[in-house]
């Protein structure tokens, strides 16, 4: 740390600076409070060590200057003949801390540890902070996370149900707190429950709470996730996994607005907005019977679809270089880069685990490489078997002796066409622009094809 003693005293400036210098740190010195501003407005100080009593500007005159000129800098102020008005005012003024003359070598030392912890606990902190902000941001530009983007900012403010489909490791949970944050309830819980995470006979109590003494081991009252989320958003998440039994219950809570705990008599109402996500086709299980139509019309008032990182693989840079810059941070290595062009090696998986799987390899990355550089063979020696570069073979014909060049071509041009229509859900202008066409070109192209 930086340390700056104002002193009128020459002993006290000689003797407190070299206690400082022999524990190794950087210490500067001036005899007034004038000189200290003009001294802070040219370079920093962490810590500050400065008597009351100053000729010309006091101490306590100083000390609100400093505040105004270097609010980060940490002030001790220092006095043989103070009394506990004038510590009072300091601490008032913003002073860590009142230290009376003679200064104790052994005091000095400890009130630096303190300060030099409590900037670390900040640092942390912050940190902490930084990588929470991370973890909530959805990162793409793809047309469809730009289309969810615009989704999720209109399905926000309202208090419509939401239901969220995609597969597994495509952010539905991270959707829905963003619908959560961009609401009017950004300032009450976000509550998250995992239906297939748990035994599907705890889900109600889980859900709905129990009293002490409804089964054994219910040794004393839980409220239940509705009431948690009071005021709040609760997500259900992998609703698709909930048992019929539960599903029964759900639907007349969320009929009448209110749910009794397991083993109770009195119901309470809540104000909860519930959002829900599954990775399973719906549709198909509420076919089989597996899943009440009633409940999903009750859930489904707004849906919303995460795509497949497979669907928008031109977010892969995008998305590794975040993933890279969080996981560096976290990790304490220190920042690495990936070398250039060696992220086509990313974009050329499947990545079937999706996002999750893609974050799993850039940690991978980062810790398993060697230097600050990550080359494209880190990059395929951390893909799982069979993995590398499977893109560009992944659209040809499993047979092609009988075929000539121009058919094989052909083919594999319609393959990317239909892939990339797809993904642009039929925007002719969306799609013009990711493959850098031309319209007119891409239109004869879609209808030479039979694909519009």
């Amino acid at each position: 740390m930086q340390i700056l003693i104002v002193d009128d005293e020459p002993n006290i400036r000689k003797s407190l600076s070299g206690l400082l210098q022999d524990e190794g740190y950087d210490v500067r010195v001036c005899g007034s409070g004038e000189e200290c501003i003009n001294r802070l407005s040219m370079e920093s100080a962490d810590v500050l060590f400065l008597d009351v009593v100053l000729p010309g500007m006091d101490g306590l005159q100083t000390l609100e200057q400093i505040k105004s000129v270097s609010p980060e800098t940490r002030v001790l102020m220092m006095s043989g003949q103070a009394d506990l008005a004038t510590a009072v005012k300091a601490t008032k003024l913003g002073a860590n801390n009142f230290l009376e003359k003679p200064l104790h070598p052994d005091r000095v030392l400890l009130e630096l540890k303190n300060i030099a912890d409590q900037r670390t606990l900040e640092r942390k902190i912050a940190s902490l902070e930084n990588r929470i902000g991370h973890a909530e941001e959805i990162v793409g530009e793809s047309y469809r996370i730009r289309r969810l983007k615009e989704d999720i900012a209109k399905a926000a403010p309202s208090e419509g149900r939401v239901f969220i489909y995609g597969e597994n490791g495509t952010g539905k949970e991270l959707v829905a707190r963003a619908i959560h944050e961009h609401s009017g309830r950004k300032n009450r819980p976000f509550v998250s429950l995992n239906c297939a995470a748990i035994p599907r006979d705890l889900v109600e109590s889980e859900l709905f709470g129990y009293e002490k003494g409804a089964f054994t081991g219910a040794i004393r009252r839980k409220f239940g996730l509705f009431e948690t989320a009071e005021g709040g958003t609760l997500f259900l998440d992998e609703v698709g996994d909930m048992g019929l039994e539960t599903q029964a219950k759900l639907l007349r809570v969320l009929q009448e607005n209110e749910a009794v705990r397991i083993g109770g008599s009195t119901a309470y109402r809540f104000d909860v907005r519930v959002i829900s996500a599954t990775n399973k086709d719906i549709q198909e299980e509420i076919r089989q019977g597996r899943f009440r139509e009633d409940l999903w019309y009750r859930l489904n008032v707004i849906p919303l679809v995460v795509p497949p990182l497979r669907e928008r693989k031109e977010d892969i840079p995008m998305l590794a270089e975040h993933f890279l810059k969080v996981v560096c941070e976290n990790s304490g290595k220190g920042m690495k880069f990936f070398a250039p062009d060696s992220v086509s090696a990313l974009c050329a998986c499947d990545w079937p685990g999706n996002v999750r799987e893609l974050r799993n390899v850039v940690e991978r990355l980062v810790i398993m490489s060697e230097g600050k550089t990550i080359e494209e063979r880190d990059i395929l020696k951390s893909l799982p078997p069979g993995r590398g570069r499977t893109t560009d073979s992944a659209d040809l014909p499993a047979e092609t002796g009988s075929l000539s060049f121009r058919d094989l071509v052909d083919r594999f041009e319609k393959s990317i066409l239909e892939r990339e229509f797809r993904a642009a859900e039929g925007n002719v202008s969306e799609l013009a622009r990711k493959l850098k066409t031309d319209r007119a070109n891409l239109y004869r192209k879609l209808r030479e094809y039979g694909i519009k």
